[in-house]
């Protein structure tokens, strides 16, 4: 006990925790990042937008046997696009884990900076959605990247599903693949509209998706999976079977789908591991998903759960990124905030470890996750073929030799994983299945 006192004293002398904003920054890219990960060409703007999705059902204060009540559904977005000056970047306000406590981020993005609208050139979409709770700044690092790469990215804060806004989990079963929705319908008519920073600028037949955890489970309904029955009638599912209207084979759920999405990511979606889609919903998927997770998440179930989608028989092709020993955090969230190392009353533990994994560095696999985001859109969604060559993997990380001359060019042998330098591509696993 003496022992592990000392090591705690120790640390808080180390560590304090009055840190500057600068220190926490989303931009950050390792000098051993493969090659797709580091910033694209463009400066990078962000602006903030609150939009309605009229007379939506009440989730939360729906009552078994009544008529369910509606409501004008607000969501908040986060929208970061291509600019034509952002010097110098700047800093983000966002809400720690507990919901109350503020702290500053910074990145490269310019607020409220002028959209680039040269030659008539417009940017692929994509969407973000978060985890349970979770906001829309939790993936900042991927958003704020894919922008100056030739991308508008729109993050959402999901009603009854963030930090300071957490309420019944049916809400966020049943709402998540609707917002989703929803913001490429609002984005699409944003896009047309003379007096919205976004004319003229978004392509929205070209979209992709992102989703971590409860955004990944609403991805995989959005590309097309509709849920089982067992999941509609589970206990923990919505109240008086309001999920019914994802269920595989309703014309609910089939009305639901949008053929602007070409492509998704999903991040540890949760609910395969509760039974949350069987064969039927998942032969119901239309869109290219790739996947991403890490070996020993327990949260959404590595085997049981997020494997188990990827094994599925599906009509498309899909990928699956897997990060040795990363648990629920592999991927998709920012580097903790200084302020998230202390613990917190609150909470009753430290808020890093909603955001930190013990075993991986934050930023390598934020730079990993960006390095294979940049290649799977650029293919799906600008047709960018060249981008196939970093897909095109020998399956373990650890099994690809290098070999090259002394020009520096590669001889016959060399397998090593096409964008990482040597010695860097370690503890990955890629695999990757044809549409069944």
């Amino acid at each position: 006990m003496k022992f592990i006192g000392i090591i705690g004293l120790t640390f808080s002398v180390l560590m304090p925790f009055s840190l500057h904003a600068d220190e926490n920054r989303i931009d950050r890219v390792r000098p051993d990042a493969p090659l797709l990960a580091p910033y694209g060409t463009f400066p990078v703007g962000v602006r903030s937008l609150k939009v309605v999705n009229p007379k939506q059902i009440d989730i939360v204060h729906r009552e078994p046997g009544k008529e369910p009540p509606r409501y004008d559904r607000p969501l908040q977005l986060e929208v970061w696009y291509p600019a034509d000056h952002a010097d110098g970047g700047g800093t983000y306000s966002v809400l720690l884990r507990d919901g109350e406590t503020s702290v500053s981020l910074t990145g490269r993005a310019k607020r409220d900076a002028e959209p680039r609208k040269a030659n008539g050139e417009k940017f692929p979409l994509i969407i973000m959605s978060h985890g349970y709770p979770g906001n829309r700044f939790l993936m900042s690092p991927i958003a704020e990247n894919l922008a100056s790469k030739g991308y508008v990215v729109a993050s959402i804060d999901h009603t009854d599903s963030t930090y300071d806004d957490q309420k019944a989990f049916g809400s966020t079963l049943v709402n998540r693949p609707l917002d989703q929705r929803f913001v490429l319908d609002e984005i699409g008519r944003l896009s047309t509209d003379k007096n919205s920073f976004l004319s003229g600028v978004v392509d929205v037949n070209n979209t992709g998706l992102i989703g971590y955890s409860m955004g990944g489970y609403g991805a995989v309904v959005t590309a097309g999976a509709g849920v089982s029955a067992t999941a509609v009638g589970a206990d923990w599912s919505a109240k008086d079977g309001a999920l019914a209207i994802h269920q595989a084979g309703t014309k609910e759920h089939q009305a639901l789908f949008d053929p602007r999405f070409k492509a998704i990511i999903a991040i540890a979606p949760w609910g395969m591991q509760r039974g949350m889609w069987d064969d039927k919903g998942l032969a119901e998927i239309k869109v290219p998903i790739f996947f991403m997770a890490g070996s020993a998440d327990d949260v959404s179930d590595y085997q049981k759960g997020i494997r188990k989608i990827f094994e599925g028989k599906m009509p498309v092709d899909r990928y699956l990124l897997t990060f040795a020993e990363a648990n629920h955090n592999a991927a998709a969230t920012m580097p903790a905030p200084a302020e998230s190392w202390a613990m917190n009353e609150k909470l009753g533990f430290a808020p890093f470890e909603h955001y930190a994994d013990p075993v991986w560095d934050t930023v390598r696999m934020n730079n990993i996750a960006q390095h294979f985001a940049t290649a799977w859109f650029d293919i799906k969604l600008k047709n960018d073929e060249t981008k196939a060559r970093y897909l095109d993997l020998v399956e373990q990380s650890d099994d690809g030799v290098w070999a090259a001359n002394k020009d520096g060019s590669l001889k016959p042998e060399h397998t090593y994983w096409a964008g990482f330098a040597n010695r860097t591509a370690k503890g990955l696993r890629l695999e990757h299945r044809k549409p069944d």
